[in-house]
């Protein structure tokens, strides 16, 4: 009923910038959480960004100063800005979300299909 559709993704040189949005649709009553995260081959999925329904924000370190993670609840909508960019980037990301679909429902997770996102040298 819920669903996450990442967009934004792609192709970009080092030192570029993209911008991801993620969002959600359906049966939504309540967005708490939001989040990017990401996997790299041969590597654990990742966090690099949160933010709260509040609009508190937390980075992983290695992107902090570069990526920039805001919502938009109107559009029930959150973006990852992303500058700098790095190889180091490169990976599929993927939305998070803890929504609430019905008021008398739990809060439950919900996961994009993912984004790819290559950052060439």
């Amino acid at each position: 009923q819920v669903q996450l559709v990442e967009s934004g993704g792609g192709l970009v040189q080092a030192g570029g910038s993209l911008r991801l949005a993620c969002a959600a649709s359906g049966s939504i009553f309540r967005i708490n959480d939001m989040a990017w995260y990401r996997q790299a081959p041969g590597k654990q999925r990742e966090l690099v960004a949160a933010i709260t329904s509040g609009g508190s924000t937390n980075y992983a370190d290695s992107v902090k100063g570069r990526f920039t993670i805001s919502r938009d609840n109107a559009k029930n909508t959150v973006y990852l800005q992303m500058n700098s960019l790095k190889p180091e980037d490169t990976a599929v990301y993927y939305c998070n979300a803890v929504i609430t679909s019905y008021a008398w429902r739990p809060r439950a997770d919900y996961w994009g299909q993912g984004t790819q996102v290559t950052v060439s040298s």
